[in-house]
């Protein structure tokens, strides 16, 4: 068969936005008035988790999407497009995501509790690209550099609070970023390396009980020349001796690295990572909306 009947046998198949959702089909769906659980976890309403199937206070280490049920949340309809441009083809699907993230973006921005994030922490300029952070201070010869990336570093051992029956709106404990980070002392091309990672909750309360409080603990230690190799010696901090756990301590403390500082990263981090998630959630709702 030749190329020209083959050309004319063709059906067009395009439909347009309009003829697949006519302005006359109306969805009614549960409304999902949502905020991040990890950023606010006092609610008075019943609330359902989708992951575990749990209402109310859910225990699940996924705490991204707890939601309000109730309401109706869609509305929106296909939009039109310019005569003679072909439309993509929204699914409901989409549609559905779209009108829903108006709302939660909203949500989180209230929810924001530093929407103008700090240049330095107690004199560590900070760098910032994509998810990774860099706190970097110099001193003479020296360099001491702090690097973390805030990815997966939503603190999921939250201190289970106690609740009264008769208490109208219980307090939760909030979740916050605790990164693992990286500390490089560099001095004349030689750097002293350590890994840190931050306490969690449930660890706090395990150190009051045994009279110490560091909110943080470290995890190796490596000693290098140059730049680094997967192949430089280290050595985990499980099996330092002690009183050597406790001079690497101090030598970082001297350095800047307190609890103070640690307390302030993880606020930093925190800020960080709720932003970071709103952009997303503004970058999906763009790319799911009808133009």
């Amino acid at each position: 068969m030749s190329v020209i009947i083959k050309n004319a046998l063709r059906i067009p198949a395009l439909k347009s936005a309009g003829k697949l959702f006519g302005t006359n089909s109306t969805v009614n769906v549960t409304k999902i008035q949502a905020t991040r659980s990890i950023w606010n976890l006092s609610q008075s309403q019943e609330t359902f988790h989708h992951k575990c199937r749990k209402h109310n206070f859910c225990q699940c280490s996924s705490l991204r999407s707890v939601h309000t049920r109730g309401g109706n949340f869609l509305s929106k309809t296909a939009t039109e497009t310019a005569p003679g441009v072909a439309a993509t083809d929204f699914t409901q699907g989409e549609k559905e995501l779209a009108d829903f993230l108006v709302e939660e973006i909203s949500a989180e921005r209230k929810l924001q509790k530093s929407k103008k994030l700090p240049s330095e922490i107690d004199g560590f300029k900070i760098v910032i690209e994509g998810s990774e952070i860099s706190l970097v201070k110099k001193n003479g010869d020296e360099t001491i550099e702090v690097n973390f990336n805030v990815n997966h570093s939503v603190d999921t051992d939250p201190v289970e609070p106690e609740i009264e029956p008769t208490m109208d709106k219980p307090e939760l404990g909030e979740m916050k970023s605790r990164p693992t980070f990286e500390v490089e002392i560099n001095r004349a091309g030689q750097t002293l390396g350590f890994t840190c990672s931050t306490v969690s909750p449930s660890h706090q309360q395990g150190q009051q009980e045994e009279s110490y409080n560091d909110l943080f603990l470290i995890d190796e230690v490596v000693m290098y020349q140059g730049d680094w190799k997967d192949s430089n010696y280290s050595v985990s901090g499980e099996v330092l001796d002690g009183t050597l756990y406790d001079l690497f301590m101090n030598l970082l403390e001297d350095k800047g690295i307190s609890n103070e500082f640690v307390e302030k990263l993880i606020d930093f981090s925190t800020s960080y990572e709720h932003e970071s998630y709103i952009r997303m959630l503004e970058d999906i709702q763009r790319f799911v909306s009808p133009k």
